[in-house]
Formats: structure tokens, sequence, C-alpha cells
């Protein structure tokens, strides 16, 4: 199964989750209606309902009409709905908001040890290998082993981790446990989550209202007459909503754990199928296995989060039925069947925090390797990991140390976007020096200028490295940048294709973005494919013959006879990004067929140099597919 059919589960068991907890709150309402009534009944004092001549169906009918079942039908969806939008609208930031409510620091290198600087290391390797953007990393100060992806999408995902995982598990180890996290995010899996907890939040309110109604009915006092009984009534019905918010969080939960439970399996065959150590995943899961403290999170919100977990982080009264997690043992036996249910020492040395060596090797390559990276799409290998290790190794040390700090990183994106030419480039470094305060020039000019000078293959990782520290700048901070970055490409008169990538994976990762709706199909856009296919075949072509072949070979991929080659003078770059905002709403398996198309106009040649192979990654990262690195490419 490959990542556009995982995404396509992932969107209908979004639908699915959506229906059954819609048809629970529909039993709320139904189950509420009937406590209702026989609370009323029950209340009758004056005789003016009795059921021992018309039964008791029918007294309970006559107690609550049509217009009382309305009034409560109304309440019930207002209680869950709004509860569910007040979590969500918490949880707007993503990921982020997740790790703050547990807790979690923000991983600053700066100020970090070995063991974090360990951790940063291994989330960039397998971000760069599965083309995912390098998510923020936060620590928790809890002594168990675990982590957690969570975020409504790539772009606003972080890695969670706890202290007790750093600390216990080696390199290997930490890497299974972070392939499995990433599994999570190139599956769909965390939007899923999110959602879970907003419906199950909302559901939560019904037990809520109960206990606000016992609250009122406590301050009110006693009673003041016999005949009054409202406050029974409030009594009755507050704890009444309580069992039923109960039951309804019961179920809600039971959904919750059955539906990550099989997740976590497929997750760890990622972790093993992407690294290639079945031994790495399965060690930290021992270790799991043999703590004292397991996997067990002490947060005040853990049990909220429960399901997005490397390992069960809160307790079930219900065992197995509620567990949000297979048992440990099983998920061992699953990657190392000859486990003799021995636990290793808890306690394990880290080795150094680089990367292991890679012998991997550049060399040329045709068409034939971008096809391979399109179908690795969310479900990278190990030669995508070497090849990580390999690009990021090739960085500068002092680039790659700078990408981390908000204040470099800004100037290794202006590095990046410097004119060959050098009268555009004096115009570029003039405005740098207006634009940036007298004590900081002189950092960061030596800096922008390496950043320059970056091989082209380094270009997009260090771009990729810098953007989890861009995501701190302030709203003022980022309106500065922004309006740099926009001047920088501007100062020639024209735009590079290369130059609109690239400040296009910028906006995208440090705005924030609406989660789209996949459901478009691909006949629907025609005439964005055909503007997004000209400009691909006219940034690979030599001349205007190359164009024209290049364009035909991408129409070929698509299910269009009459698409029109436009001339590059006629392309808007506003056009363009209409037209990726449109296709990005395109259906998982409508996906992979343009993504060939665009793969065939830019490599027309069958030749590719790391330049059109980064460029095609970086449309590829616009319309929301992470393709893996290109395994070769001609240096140019």
């Amino acid at each position: 199964m490959n990542f556009f059919e995982h995404q396509d589960i992932a969107r209908r068991n979004t639908r699915r989750l959506v229906l059954l907890l819609s048809l629970a709150t529909l039993t709320l309402i139904a189950i509420t209606t009937l406590v209702f009534a026989v609370v009323m009944l029950g209340l009758n004092t004056n005789g003016y309902v009795t059921y021992e001549d018309q039964g008791l169906w029918a007294a309970l009918t006559s107690v609550v009409g049509w217009q009382a079942l309305t009034v409560i039908a109304t309440l019930v969806l207002l209680f869950v709905s709004m509860g569910g939008l007040f979590k969500m609208l918490q949880l707007r930031s993503g990921g982020r908001a997740v790790a703050e409510a547990l807790g979690g620091k923000l991983i600053n290198l700066n100020s970090a040890g070995a063991d974090e600087r360990q951790l940063l290391n291994v989330v960039e390797e397998m971000a760069i290998a599965s083309g995912t953007p390098v998510p923020p990393v936060y620590l928790l100060e809890e002594k168990s082993i675990n982590a957690f992806a969570a975020g409504h999408t790539p772009q606003d995902a972080v890695i969670g981790i706890t202290r007790g995982a750093i600390e216990q598990l080696n390199r290997d180890e930490l890497q299974g446990v972070i392939a499995h996290e990433f599994s999570h995010i190139l599956h769909g899996d965390m939007r899923l989550n999110i959602r879970l907890v907003g419906l199950l939040n909302g559901i939560l309110v019904i037990s809520l209202l109960g206990h606000m109604m016992l609250r009122s009915a406590y301050f009110r006092g006693p009673r003041r007459s016999n005949r009054d009984n409202s406050q029974m009534a409030i009594l009755s019905l507050g704890a009444l909503l309580i069992l039923i918010g109960s039951i309804g969080t019961f179920f809600g939960n039971w959904i919750k754990a059955a539906v990550s439970r099989q997740r976590e399996f497929l997750a760890d065959a990622s972790a093993v199928q992407f690294t290639r150590n079945p031994d790495g995943i399965a060690g930290a899961l021992k270790k799991i296995a043999g703590s004292s403290v397991g996997s067990k999170l002490q947060a005040s919100d853990a049990a909220e989060f429960s399901h997005m977990y490397f390992g069960q982080g809160v307790g079930s009264s219900f065992n197995r039925m509620m567990a949000t997690h297979p048992p440990v043992d099983e998920r061992i036996r699953r990657i190392a069947p000859q486990w003799d249910g021995q636990a290793p020492s808890a306690k394990t040395a880290s080795p150094d925090s680089s990367a292991p060596a890679s012998n991997f090797q550049a060399g040329s390559t045709d068409i034939n390797a971008v096809d391979a990276s399109i179908e690795s799409i969310g479900q990278a290998m190990p030669q995508h990991l070497a090849r990580a290790q390999l690009l990021l190794a090739s960085l500068d040390t002092q680039l790659r140390d700078a990408a981390h700090d908000t204040f470099a990183a800004r100037a290794l994106v202006f590095g990046l976007l410097l004119s060959r030419d050098e009268a555009v480039r004096e115009r570029q470094w003039q405005h740098l020096a207006e634009v940036t305060a007298d004590g900081d020039w002189e950092n960061l000019k030596p800096l922008a200028e390496a950043a320059r000078d970056t091989n082209p293959e380094g270009r997009l990782p260090l771009l990729e490295l810098a953007l989890p520290a861009l995501k701190q700048l302030s709203k003022g901070q980022y309106a500065e940048f922004k309006k740099t970055v926009e001047y920088l490409i501007a100062a020639d008169g024209r735009i590079s294709l290369m130059e609109w990538a690239l400040s296009r994976i910028v906006f995208q990762q440090l705005e924030a973005q609406t989660p789209t709706r996949n459901t478009l199909k691909l006949r629907y856009c025609q005439r964005e494919c055909e503007l997004v296919l000209s400009l691909t075949a006219h940034a690979g072509a030599r001349d205007a013959d190359e164009a024209r072949g290049a364009f035909a070979a991408a129409n070929a991929e698509l299910p269009f006879a009459d698409l029109t080659l436009i001339p590059s003078n006629q392309i808007q770059l506003t056009q363009l990004d209409r037209a990726i905002e449109r296709l990005k709403r395109l259906k998982p398996l409508e996906k992979p067929a343009l993504l060939k198309a665009m793969s065939r106009a830019i490599f027309y040649n069958d030749r590719v140099t790391a330049i059109e192979a980064e460029l095609f990654r970086a449309l590829a990262d616009s319309l929301d597919c992470p393709v893996p690195p290109i395994l070769a490419g001609e240096h140019s």
C-alpha cells in the first residue's frame, strides 16, 4: 500500500469516525430525552399523568412532546458542538498546542546537551529522507519512555519525546521511535487524532453540564416548600446527565482505542521498513517492557491525547478493550518473533550523536530514478535515509548550526536567493544592509555568502533545516522577513521557477494553513494542469521545440486530449499560486498522475541535474506530496 492509498484510507476513516460519533451523539439525544421523560414522570405529584391505564410508553410520550424533544435535541447538539469547537480552537495552532498542553519545552540547539543534539540530528535525517518538513521537537520532562507526533498537517506538526526516552535509548532505538512517529505524519493519522480529541471533548460536555446543574442546585440551598420540586428535578437531571455523559465518553474512548490500535501496528512496520533495522524499534519496546515506569505519562492532560503516543501513556481500568495501544509484548513479537521475553537494561549508553557514516555515492541518473522516488512517497527506504545523512554531512558545519538559530536562519534564506549576476547581487546586498541593524550586519553577511555558495544538492536540505527556527519568528519579525524575501526575488525584474519554488516552501511552512478537503478529481482541473505543466516544460527546456516536446510528454500522462502550451511570457505567478492551491485539493489517488506528468515535463531530456531534482521536490511539496530524495544526480 503506497502513500496515496494510505491518505485515501485516512480520509475515509475520518468520515467513518465522524459518522460513528454522530451516531453516538444521536444516541445521547435519545437517552437524554428518555431520562427527561422519566424524571418528569417521577416528579409528577399532581397526578395529571398516569401510566396504570395508558401504559408506561404512552405516559412517557405524553410528557415529552415534539416541542420538548426539539429543545432537548437542540441543547444536546449545541453543547456537543460547542464543546468540540472550543477544543478545536484550543488546538488550532496544531502540534505545538498538544506539546505545550503536555508540558513540553521546545529544544533549543544553543542550550541542548548531547542527548538533545542526537535527537535533533535523528529527526532531521528522517525529515530529509521522507521529504517532509523538519518538525520542531519538544522535550517532556518525564522519566518514562514515550513520544508522539501531533498536528493538523505536516506543516504544523511537531515531535514530542520524553526525557526518559532520550536518556535510555541508544541511537538505533531512538531512530526506530522517530521513524514510527514519522509514519503517523506521512499516513495522515495526525489530523484524525486531532479530530478525535475535539469530538470526544464535545461528548464530555454532557457530563460537565450535569456537574454544573448539581452545583447550581447545591448553591440554591434547601427546598423552601414541600410543593417545590424544582431543586430535586435539577439534582436528578444533573446526576443523570453525568451518567449519560459518562456513557457517551466511555463509548467515545472505545472508538478512539479501536481506531488507534491497528494504526500502531502499521507505524511499527513502517519504522522497520524505513530504517531496515527491526532491532531499533524492538529494542525501544523491550526497554518500555523492562522499565518500572514503562511509557506512562504523569501530565494532567495525558489521557486526552492517549491515542497519539508511541506507547500506552495512561492506564485503563478496562484493560485491552480501552487500551489505545496493543500490548507491548505483542508489538515486539510482530517485529522480533524470536524474542525470549527478556527485557534489556533500561540504562543504555548512547553512541556519539553524529550520524553514522554513509557509503552512498552520488552519480548520474535518469527518469527512472524520479519514478522510483514518486513510488516511494510516504514509504521512504533505507537508501533514502543514507542519502539524507550524506546530504546533511556535506553541509558546512557553520551553516548547519546557523540553521537552528532564528536570526541566522533568516540569513541562510537570504543567501539562497542571492543572484549570480554581480550588479543585481550588489542591489540585494545594499537592501539587506539597509534593513539589518548595524550590529547584526557583520554576522549576517558571511552566513548569507556561505549559503549562496552551497552545493546545489544541499540548498533544499539547508532550507528545510532552517524552517523550525524560522517558525519562532514573531508576527512583526515575520512580516519584515517576508518583505525582504520578496524584494530579493524581484531584484532582477523576473522570478525564476527555483525562486518561486523556494519562496513558496518558506511561506507555506511559516504561514498558517487551513487543512484542505481533498475532494477534487483531476478531470475538473484542466486549466490548472495546463498552467503548471507549461511552466515546468519551459523551465527544463533549452528552446521552444524542446518545451513543446516536454509538454506533449507530460500531457500523455493525463486524461486530457486538448491541453495547450502557454507561452512563458504569459504565465503569471499569481495564477500559478492559485492553480497550486486548487491542485492541492485533489483526491489522494488523483495526485500520482499529476506528479508523473510534472516529472516528464521537467526531465524531458532524460538527464536529471541536482537543481532539477530539488525543483521537482519543491513543486511536489507545494502539492503536499513528500517526495524522498532522488537517489542520484549530476551537479550543475
